[in-house]
């Protein structure tokens, strides 16, 4: 018997979607639930698996194509007979597959990374490179040696090769003397929607950007007199975006209008606080949502900062994970930006810029000193938000960072920081 397997629609909004790799080959045989092929939205990216063991009999579609939802993209015949090799292969690879995140989740960051050290191919063996990561190689003229392979036995991905590109300087093959050479690349799902969206947003909000600046000083001093406890109680690391995170629902809270969003003649506005937080990730800029970051701890918003970041950077979120929030902050800072306008991320009404920390000559009781600070940028939508509103909203976020034991109802600091 003969099955066909469609692509599965990934969200309700999704109608198309384009083949990023194939995992398998005509001729193959396959288990039940194998993965046969990745594919990207314009929102996720995602694989389709076998329904039934089988041997694949066809694969329709070349890797780039953008085809439609529920478009039959394999065959499998599942009446073949299971060939002799792969029954050691299907008893094998589960097992590897299974302790692989026994290592991951258990054992503490320093001791599982000498079993994770991703293995470098040979100079000759192209089999463990995906057909993708091939193909961007070639063009720059690298061998699989030169690039460390993190999938399964040691294949090396598309991200592989890209991160071996950038860390090479990315000088791609060398043309004669005096030639130029450019190259075309298709966009994928999520830059076309990214740069629809973007356009949508300037043209449909009346958008205006208000700034003001910080001193980061006591901040700073609660990180480094606090941080190595917070870790050592929590299991992760204290950073920036939990403060910030704070200071805007609290701010939020108090300025009702910053934290709506528009839906046709009606303004929505929202008693909780989902934080959107800007990612970047391989395959472009991502904003996953901190659900009710308001009634989160500074420990919960870490991990949830991390367990998020993590996952975009595996191109594993979901996209419950990335819709449905009321409010933004992006930190261009961590790439050196000193001011940025950015743009609101529709259908939210403001978004908060962070930028780079620069020790800066300032005016404190007629006295000149030198203090941490960072440039605040707070775009709005300014049909939906006055510039009374936005602007009290920014000074309200620089209040409560320079003073951020007001975030915390007067608890003493160990209670505040360290959530005890």
């Amino acid at each position: 018997m003969a099955i066909e397997i469609k692509v599965p629609a990934p969200g309700e909004s999704v109608s198309e979607v384009t083949i990023a790799n194939w995992l398998v080959k005509e001729g193959e045989w396959v288990e039940m639930d194998a993965p046969l092929a990745e594919f990207e939205s314009d929102k996720a990216t995602f694989e389709v698996n076998a329904e039934k063991a089988g041997v694949i009999e066809k694969l329709i579609g070349n890797i780039g194509d953008t085809i439609a939802i529920n478009t039959v993209i394999a065959v499998i015949n599942t009446d073949a007979e299971r060939p002799a090799s792969a029954a050691p292969k299907a008893d094998a690879k589960p097992a590897a597959e299974a302790s692989a995140p026994a290592a991951k989740v258990d054992a503490p960051k320093e001791a599982a990374a000498p079993k994770a050290e991703p293995v470098a191919a040979q100079d000759s063996d192209w089999s463990l490179v995906s057909p993708v990561a091939a193909q961007l190689l070639q063009q720059y003229n690298l061998s699989p040696s030169q690039v460390k392979g993190t999938g399964a036995g040691g294949r090396v991905t598309k991200v592989d090769a890209l991160e071996a590109i950038v860390a090479l300087g990315g000088v791609a093959v060398k043309a004669p003397t005096g030639a130029r050479s450019e190259r075309r690349e298709k966009m994928s799902n999520l830059r076309k929607t990214v740069s629809r969206r973007l356009v949508a947003v300037k043209n449909e909000t009346a958008m205006l950007t208000t700034f003001n600046e910080v001193n980061m000083k006591p901040v700073m001093d609660l990180r480094a007199q606090y941080k190595k406890k917070f870790e050592e109680t929590h299991g992760v690391g204290l950073g920036f975006m939990s403060f910030f995170t704070r200071a805007c629902c609290i701010a939020l809270t108090e300025w009702k209008a910053v934290n709506a969003s528009i839906e046709g003649e009606e303004i929505v506005y929202h008693d909780y606080c989902d934080i959107s937080i800007a990612v970047s990730a391989p395959k472009g800029l991502v904003v996953p949502v901190i659900r009710n970051a308001e009634k989160l701890s500074l420990d919960e918003i870490e991990k949830e900062v991390k367990r998020l970041a993590t996952r975009a950077r595996d191109n594993k979120l979901g996209l419950d994970e990335m819709t449905g929030g009321t409010f933004t902050i992006t930190n261009g800072g961590v790439f050196g930006s000193m001011m940025s306008t950015p743009i609101i991320n529709a259908p939210q009404s403001g978004i908060l810029g962070m930028h780079n920390i620069v020790e800066r000559p300032v005016v404190e009781n007629g006295q000149i000193v030198i203090r941490p600070m960072m440039y605040l940028a707070l775009s709005y939508d300014h049909r939906i938000i006055d510039g009374r509103e936005s602007v009290s909203f920014l000074v309200r976020v620089k209040q409560l960072l320079e003073n951020p034991e007001m975030m915390f109802d007067g608890k003493k600091p160990e209670e505040r920081v360290l959530g005890l």
